[in-house]
């Protein structure tokens, strides 16, 4: 379900938890790091958000 969702090139809205909270980023995918296990997003202001793969909640 994940990778079908990252496999698009367009915005994505991620879920994902952070210190026990959930938080949303809405951006597309920067790099998809296997051997750490992260995704990287950049919104339309070119920040860069690393988010692990097991904190992610939902992504629509």
């Amino acid at each position: 379900m994940i990778l079908k969702a990252l496999k698009k090139n367009q915005p994505l809205t991620i879920s994902y938890y952070e210190n026990g909270l959930v938080q949303t980023f809405k951006g597309q995918v920067y790099n998809l790091n296997w051997i750490e296990q992260t995704l990287s997003l950049a919104d339309e202001n070119e920040e860069i958000l690393s988010i692990r793969l097991s904190g992610i909640k939902e992504i629509y």
